[in-house]
């Protein structure tokens, strides 16, 4: 056989096929297919080597037919006609491709035109991309989270609660498995899917299950529009495909069945801290007056974030105990002075430990890490983690090493947030408010009274820790906010001026002055 035969992984060709096959000289910088003219990466000898072997049938013309070729060290890629379409044929990363153009020729000669150019500089191929799963996929996107982006841990499994749902849609009703093969007609089904099934609001397998709601339907489709932009982003999606999840608008899917806020009046203000016992009374009063969240109250500790000399409150991140706070921006939050002198009694003779204990530790008994400081306890959770690594014979996840730091909070005497919640909805049901079941309901009073009183939007959204001064994500008001700095005295003074109608304000003098008198 000539140096031009068929290759062992080649098409067959005939026998007068092979004799009319010629040698292909690349001394120019182009070579004919069918008419259309295909650029060759660089120039090479007068002949082909057999191992780098291109085949073609010559008509009585002399022209190049269409016919199929193979891919040659000069000529990284080809085009080739295979009934009425146009495929392209290349090596990419040591593996064969063989990516379908269409039916225009032209559009196959700048194609590959295209391609050997890429492939020159070695950039990738813009037809080629990564086969992959459904289920590959939403692996490695939690895997970015989790240890390329570090997303919270909270973040993270959110993410693989709601991508579950999309992984249980393709392995139940048939949809494609491959991510190149899911399209915005299946995402429409999976939007139907999800207003069909029921889950439990806590996420606990005993709970009544109920049907999505309309939040958690979009949230559950802009978590897998992340995860196909993520796709995208990585060629696992067909060169020049769209996100599948952006083709239903998911933005405009209207939000009916939410809980809408409720306000709470004055009168039921005063009523709910009036109901409150001596143990519930510092935890809620603190939520009207500061806006912390229920995580942030549970991690505060004395000495660091509680200054009552000067009328102080600092959210601070505690990533060394294994917390941080939702948006990773610390703020510091003045006190009215009645609220300092409920602190007061509240942190006692202790000099060390949470702000807030647990009922049981409110009093004599103490917790088994009562008096440890700062340093210490950080030297117990590195041993704790240290062991529980031993005994699993592994290194611990990021989720294992915050339940080992709940423990240790927990260890410590701090009060718990599901304590609050259940607390919360006893007191909120003895007012005639039975709906108002989250404390997390006392922030956005806070909010609200911010609001009400005019105080500055700067001032606003650092009270409540929302944008810091080198984020971004809050468009105008951030870029803002790094030339503007609000000095402590002028925080200090609208916060007061915001809060010194609030009757919480008045129930906590009325209490101070109670204790004191007994």
């Amino acid at each position: 056989m000539s140096a031009f035969d068929r290759p062992s992984n080649g098409p067959q060709t005939t026998t007068d096929q092979a004799q009319n096959a010629i040698p292909i000289s690349c001394c120019n910088s182009h070579f004919i297919l069918q008419s259309a003219v295909f650029p060759i990466s660089k120039p090479c000898a007068s002949r082909v080597p057999k191992q780098h072997l291109a085949t073609y049938q010559i008509s009585s013309y002399g022209e190049i037919e269409n016919r199929v070729f193979f891919a040659t060290s000069c000529c990284r890629d080809h085009a080739y006609l295979r009934g009425n379409i146009w495929y392209l044929y290349y090596f990419e990363g040591g593996k064969r491709k063989r990516p379908r153009v269409g039916s225009d020729k032209e559009v196959a000669r700048r194609m590959a035109a295209q391609t050997n150019a890429q492939l020159e500089v070695g950039a990738p191929a813009p037809l080629s991309f990564e086969p992959i799963t459904i289920l590959e996929l939403r692996n490695r996107w939690l895997h970015y989270h989790e240890h390329v982006l570090r997303s919270s841990v909270a973040t993270v499994k959110r993410y693989r609660a709601a991508t579950a749902h999309f992984v249980t849609f393709v392995h139940e009703t048939g949809a494609p498995k491959h991510v190149a093969s899911f399209s915005a007609a299946h995402v429409e089904v999976f939007a139907a899917y999800l207003r069909h099934i029921k889950v439990a609001p806590n996420g606990h397998r005993n709970s009544t299950k109920r049907p999505l709601r309309d939040k958690g339907v979009r949230f559950i489709l802009e978590a897998c529009r992340a995860l196909f932009s993520y796709a995208a982003k990585r060629r696992h999606l067909p060169p020049y495909t769209d996100n599948p999840f952006s083709a239903i608008q998911i933005d405009r899917i209207p939000v009916d069945d939410a809980k809408p806020f409720q306000d709470i009046t004055p009168d039921q203000e005063r009523a709910f801290l009036s109901q409150c016992d001596d143990w519930q009374f510092p935890v809620f009063l603190t939520m009207f007056l500061t806006g912390v969240r229920p995580g942030e109250l549970r991690h505060l500790l004395i000495p660091e974030d509680l200054d009552l000399d000067e009328g102080y409150l600092f959210i601070r991140n505690k990533a060394d105990l294994g917390w941080q706070v939702k948006t990773r921006n610390e703020r510091t939050i003045p006190l009215v002075s009645e609220l300092v002198e409920v602190l007061r009694v509240v942190a006692g003779e202790r000099r060390t430990g949470p702000v807030f204990m647990r009922r049981r530790f409110s009093n004599a008994s103490l917790p088994i890490l009562s008096g440890m400081g700062f340093d210490e306890l950080q030297a117990e959770l590195e041993a704790r983690i240290h062991q529980h690594s031993i005994a699993l014979g592994e290194s611990l996840s990021r989720e294992q090493i915050q339940r080992t730091a709940d423990r240790l909070w927990s260890d410590m005497g701090a009060v718990r947030t599901d304590r609050m919640r259940t607390e919360y909805m006893r007191l909120t049901k003895s007012i005639g408010l039975p709906f108002l079941t989250a404390p997390k309901t006392l922030r956005h009073l806070f909010a609200t009274a911010l609001q009400d009183a005019n105080v500055d939007p700067l001032i606003r959204n650092q009270l409540m820790g929302h944008v810091s001064a080198n984020d971004s994500r809050g468009g105008g008001l951030a870029t803002t906010s790094v030339y503007t700095h609000s000095r402590p005295e002028t925080v200090r003074r609208q916060l007061e001026e915001a809060l010194r109608r609030r009757p919480a304000v008045a129930c906590a003098r009325e209490w101070v002055a109670k204790r004191s008198y007994t």
